[in-house]
């Protein structure tokens, strides 16, 4: 149950939620010639007010998924909000998705429309490997993701290879996945058998077709 997740917050991430519009501290993980991540670590101030605030909307829930010949529950919670409908009702988008959205559209040059948030409750959750769905749709679509809470494993490797870069983002990391990445790698966040608390994942992507200049 949502209800029951206690993080326990960190000492210098207080204060009012917002992005660092200059990227101060970004460097960009050049994986091969045609694909890259940029990472740029405490880049949201106030990460942990946000984390309780997505929590507190009660709109997470558990996805199917199909495996073989049968239909499993995924092993994290989901939900999706639309920035540009932030609010400040109980169950609507914090407006800090909103700022988060502006920002990043105006650094990579593309609306970030369509926010999708995960929830991963325990190192028991987690996502296995896999290229974003819009790839089917995209030439070289760009992936934000904000990430909120304890600091879990994130991995890359070539499509169907073996690992290459692992990255521990939290407490406001952004990492953004560019060029042919979706179509050339592969990305999971592992299970963990070590105790470790719940983190989120602010994921954002664009609608329009990135240009080819961008």
């Amino acid at each position: 149950m949502i209800e029951d997740l206690a993080f326990q917050g960190s000492l210098f991430d207080g204060g009012e939620t917002g992005p660092d519009l200059a990227f101060s501290g970004l460097r960009r993980l050049q994986l091969d010639e045609r694909s890259w991540v940029d990472v740029c670590p405490g880049w949201l101030r106030g990460s942990d007010a946000l984390f309780d605030a997505m929590v507190a909307t009660g709109r997470f829930s558990q996805r199917t998924v199909k495996m073989w010949d049968s239909t499993l529950p995924e092993p994290r919670l989901t939900a999706a909000f639309d920035p540009e409908l932030a609010a400040t009702g109980p169950d609507q988008a914090p407006a800090a998705l909103r700022d988060i959205s502006a920002a990043v559209s105006a650094r990579y040059g593309i609306a970030f429309d369509r926010v999708w948030v995960n929830l991963y409750r325990d190192g028991r959750d987690s996502v296995a490997w896999h290229g974003d769905r819009n790839r089917h749709t995209h030439t070289n679509p760009l992936v934000v993701t904000v990430s909120l809470g304890a600091r879990r494993r994130f991995l890359l490797r070539p499509r169907g290879g073996r690992t290459a870069h692992e990255l521990r983002p939290g407490l406001g990391d952004l990492v953004v996945m560019g060029g042919a990445c979706q179509h050339e790698w592969e990305h999971t966040v592992p299970k963990e058998a070590r105790a470790v608390g719940p983190r989120m994942s602010i994921t954002m992507r664009h609608s329009a077709e990135l240009a080819a200049t961008a």
